[in-house]
């Protein structure tokens, strides 16, 4: 990106000079003007010399040259700036969504997995120098993708992400923090996160979440536990209709805590607990403080100077003044 800039604009100042030269040379020239009274001009030859009605031209001229050289003083240049970003060993992150029925609960709006979804979007965006991977689990998990700093990769996984038959029912916290974790074990980075969703209790699988949590510990992942949903009842799926939709009704949430908060406590992060998408969205601008990425900003500079053309034409106006002041205008000035 180009800037154009003065080094030393203050010389700009100088200019105010300019006005009082113009006075000063008004007033010498009247006094230089010399003056012959006669009772009368017949008999004397009248004519128009064009020449003395020019002559004020050679202290233009001068002016011009003197106006230049304040500017070529005060430095203009024009400044060209390129910035490259140098990242140190990053944070690598991974999310891992509960993709159960019971997501679909609209205590959160429009639902709890699409609150997460655009929460969890927005979170990505933010961390533009980081890794980050996507994991699903309900009754069992799977890796949606791996880690990557292609956030566009990322961002389509987390769009992509819906409930679906396809995944066994139930909530296997132990599979999905499992996996995450497997998804993180051999990585370099100087920080290893997961960040794990759920709205219920550990009722499928079998691995169990504290030997998951055991395993984050050992390859040395942090882990920030979000227990989803309001705090007594929210309107949730309880059956399915013949044409596939679901019935809705109201039933009790139930978010096993102790386990989530034991699991942050033990990986040394943190539990919270989303009762809205509003709560949900301020947890992840908590989470993006946290976890900071070391980066550092190079900037470069090229400068152009710009004065020396300035200067050549404060060179040429005053010899070009030079040349006409003993030249045409000899016998004038």
């Amino acid at each position: 990106m180009q800037q154009f800039e003065f080094v030393h604009p203050q010389l700009f100042w100088l200019l105010l000079l300019l006005p009082l030269l113009v006075v000063w040379y008004l007033w010498k020239r009247k006094q230089q003007t010399a003056a012959l009274q006669i009772s009368s001009i017949k008999g004397f030859k009248t004519g128009k010399n064009w020449l003395a009605r020019v002559r004020p031209l050679l202290f233009v001229l001068r002016l011009l040259a003197l106006a230049a050289i304040i500017v070529a003083m005060a430095r203009p240049r024009t400044v060209d700036e390129s910035t490259r970003i140098k990242t140190t060993k990053g944070i690598d992150i991974v999310i891992a969504v509960d993709v159960s029925a019971s997501m679909l609960a609209r205590d959160l709006k429009p639902n709890r997995l699409e609150a997460l979804k655009s929460v969890a979007a927005r979170f990505i965006n933010n961390r533009p120098n980081d890794r980050i991977g996507v994991v699903e689990y309900a009754g069992e998990s799977y890796t949606k993708t791996p880690l990557t700093s292609d956030k566009t990769i990322v961002l389509s996984a987390m769009k992509d992400i819906n409930y679906n038959t396809i995944i066994e029912g139930g909530t296997a916290i132990g599979m999905g923090l499992a996996t995450a974790v497997n998804r993180l074990k051999e990585s370099t980075a100087k920080s290893k996160v997961i960040i794990l969703m759920t709205d219920g209790e550990n009722n499928s699988g079998f691995i169990d979440p504290k030997i998951a949590s055991e395993l984050a510990v050992e390859f040395g992942i942090k882990v920030y536990t979000i227990g989803l949903g309001t705090k007594g009842n929210a309107l949730s799926p309880i059956g399915i209709r013949p044409d596939g939709s679901f019935q809705y009704g109201m039933q009790q949430v139930d978010i096993d805590e102790e386990l989530l908060k034991e699991i942050a406590e033990v990986t040394s992060g943190q539990y919270f607990r989303a009762t809205s998408t509003t709560k949900l969205n301020e947890i992840y601008e908590e989470i993006n403080k946290l976890e900071k990425t070391d980066i550092e900003e190079l900037k470069f500079k090229s400068y152009d100077e710009k004065y020396r053309p300035l200067i050549f034409l404060a060179l040429a106006l005053l010899g070009l003044e030079w040349l006409l002041r003993y030249t045409v205008f000899r016998s004038f000035v």
